[in-house]
């Protein structure tokens, strides 16, 4: 059976719509469980600059809200979406609320885990903001913790970026 990649995956932005990872091929993504009362929270600014420094040059930053620790993310797909476009400027894509741990975990992020386990060896996702950098074959390169900051991987994408489209 062939290695599975980002592209064989597809999710449902914040606004319904489904949304095709093959229909990216070939850019470096950072996808991220977020949550809109989270200590991590702030976080979003450094995604969002993030994303404005890069995306030209095929950086795709991805946020997935998940209400799994600790309820910080109650709302709706809509009311995520305006808090996160209001208090900080998000303009890069949401997707809809999803579990990221458990029965019911997104295929995307079972996949996510498996292919970068955390601290240990552990596959769950251990709180919000859990970050994944994937290169421009759909494979994950590394996981970040959530207080890993967004700033700090800026090396590692720049990496990612020179690398050739495969």
């Amino acid at each position: 059976m062939p290695k599975l990649s980002l592209y064989d995956f597809s999710a449902v932005s914040i606004a319904g719509r489904k949304a095709d990872f093959a229909a990216q091929r070939g850019k470096v993504f950072l996808i991220v469980n977020t949550a809109s009362a989270c200590g991590f929270t702030p976080q979003f600014k450094g995604l969002e600059r993030l994303w404005a420094d890069y995306a030209e040059r095929g950086l795709v930053v991805m946020g997935f809200p998940s209400n799994q620790f600790g309820a910080q993310d109650p709302g709706a797909n809509d009311e995520i979406a305006s808090f996160c476009e209001m208090n900080y400027g998000v303009s890069f894509p949401m997707m809809a609320k999803v579990d990221v741990n458990g029965a019911n975990a997104e295929p995307l992020w079972q996949w996510l885990k498996g292919e970068a386990p955390g601290l240990l060896g552990s596959q769950a996702i251990k709180w919000n903001f859990t970050k994944f950098l994937l290169g421009r074959a759909g494979q994950v390169l590394k996981r970040y913790a959530p207080n890993d900051e967004p700033e700090s991987l800026r090396h590692d994408i720049e990496t990612a970026l020179a690398a050739p489209a495969p």
